[in-house]
């Protein structure tokens, strides 16, 4: 679309507000987004002039404008739930889950396991969550590990870790926002800053070795474990290796590498690390379709099934996408009614830019900022590309130096936080598609896990805008983090006391 963005004021913020309320009301995700895109249509034919039927036309126009920019993402997507679908009629996933079912046998080890492999796979957090969860899910299944409990280690293991890590799509795209600062040198400093990613990580691995869980991932663990959910209804193969899951998977995983640094220009001469933050989602698709080819040349010379049997699994498995890649796609569009069309990235940083308050308060306010708008517009990306460059802006005086790598790492921490929580996310959309796990759901449940990691990183930026010291901080709140575990559990462990004590 190439209408020019308006000023809509604080009416800019009402589109994600009523798509996120009506859906956490009506459980009911599609209708939300779509009435939240047309609730921004109207908001800017309201400034721009424009009548009902012409806001009805701007939804189309721009739902249609999101699938062409996000072409690569959604065949991405269908090859990807195609591999799924064939590995799991090869019998691939079923002997892998008999062989790990023999080393894997708790829900703590199904847990760290998800944990560990969600930390290896940290080129790109939409690739983490669905091969996690394709490999993982069965061993979930077997060792009685909610599918809402899954989703939430996939979600919690994939932004988490990409904003990170040094080498992946995320740092490249920081490292660009933040050039006048260091560039990918400033990115590698805000690490220590970056509270909300490593204490989301530290409160993962505790859930998974402690088995602890409180609110309503508590109750969807209790359920899992009374009436495990089995894999789906499907023609399997009683002819399945373990190879037949390893070997594609280990291509897929290979070539996505390779191709996003083909892609990137990594062979011509550019660095590895900006090469694969290029175009990566044109690197993944090729290391899918890899994939795929791969399991065509394991199965079908096999007799695992026949050619037709395996352009069938394709077709079906494009089928299983088409609820993710609906509400992403209404996604993408809301996300791109705020940013492109009435100017709530503008309004939200505009906010920021006027509040006159010292600058050790200053990676706070970033952090609180950065989480909502991270969460209305369901972008990590977004967010941080808006408030980056004006947090820099912000930090240009002596005064404001001191606390610049403090709060370029507290709006990174606050989008991944908003990010991570917002029902409009990509990211938490393809956790839920991983883990097969029903979307709100899965939004619901893993909320106030995150919202307990980001209450304490926001005393965290407190101190860090006052110590400026990245060791200080993180050790307080480390400490914090444990103090609220501690407050949690004993909580807990009240409520369940008190029917025993009535009872006796």
């Amino acid at each position: 679309m190439s209408l020019e963005m308006v000023e809509a004021g604080w009416m800019s913020i009402l589109p994600p507000v009523i798509a996120i309320t009506l859906a956490l009301i009506s459980k009911e995700v599609y209708s939300s987004l779509f009435l939240g895109i047309f609730s921004g249509m109207c908001v800017y034919c309201y400034a721009a002039g424009g009548d009902l039927l012409t806001a009805v036309t701007y939804v189309f126009d721009m739902i249609a404008a999101k699938i062409g920019e996000n072409g690569y993402m959604i065949i991405f997507l269908v090859l990807l739930g195609s591999l799924v679908v064939i590995v799991t009629r090869s019998g691939g996933s079923a002997a892998y889950g008999r062989w790990a079912g023999r080393r894997i046998s708790t829900p703590v080890g199904a847990k760290l396991t998800t944990s560990l492999l969600g930390l290896l796979v940290f080129v790109d957090d939409g690739f983490n969550c669905l091969t996690v969860g394709t490999v993982m899910r069965p061993i979930a299944d077997k060792c009685r590990v909610s599918r809402e409990k899954l989703a939430y280690i996939l979600d919690s293991t994939a932004a988490p870790v990409c904003i990170i890590a040094p080498i992946s799509s995320w740092a490249v795209a920081v490292a660009s926002e933040v050039e006048e600062a260091g560039g990918l040198n400033a990115f590698v400093r805000t690490i220590p800053y970056n509270l909300y990613a490593i204490l989301t990580l530290v409160m993962v691995f505790f859930l998974s070795v402690t088995d602890f869980d409180f609110g309503p991932m508590r109750a969807a663990e209790l359920a899992g474990r009374e009436a495990p959910q089995g894999a789906e209804a499907e023609s399997v193969s009683g002819k399945g290796r373990v190879i037949d899951l390893a070997a594609p998977i280990l291509t897929l995983i290979v070539c996505a590498i390779l191709g996003m640094a083909y892609v990137g220009g990594y062979f011509d001469g550019v660095s590895f690390t900006r090469a694969i933050g290029e175009n990566p989602t044109a690197g993944l698709t090729l290391g899918t379709f890899a994939g795929l080819l791969a399991a065509l040349a394991l199965y079908v010379p096999r007799k695992i099934m026949t050619v037709r049997q395996f352009m069938e699994g394709v077709i079906d498995g494009i089928k299983t996408m088409i609820p993710a890649l609906t509400i992403l796609i209404l996604a993408w569009a809301l996300g791109g009614v705020c940013r492109e069309m009435i100017g709530t990235g503008r309004f939200v940083s505009d906010f920021v830019a006027v509040v006159d308050l010292p600058f050790a308060f200053l990676p706070a306010i970033v952090f609180v900022v950065a989480a909502f708008l991270s969460f209305s517009t369901g972008t990590a990306w977004g967010t941080f590309g808006i408030l980056l460059p004006i947090v820099s802006m912000l930090c240009a005086g002596e005064e404001g130096a001191a606390v610049l790598i403090p709060a370029l790492g507290a709006t990174l921490a606050g989008s991944v936080y908003g990010d991570h929580c917002s029902p409009i996310s990509d990211t938490s959309i393809l956790s839920s598609t991983g883990a097969q796990c029903e979307h709100l759901r899965h939004v619901e449940t893993q909320l106030p896990y995150a919202t307990l990691v980001a209450g304490v990183c926001f005393a965290g930026y407190l101190v860090a805008g006052f110590t400026q010291n990245p060791w200080i901080t993180l050790s307080v709140s480390a400490a914090l983090l444990f103090a609220a575990f501690a407050a949690v559990v004993l909580w807990e462990r009240r409520k369940t006391a008190v029917p025993g004590r009535q009872a006796g």
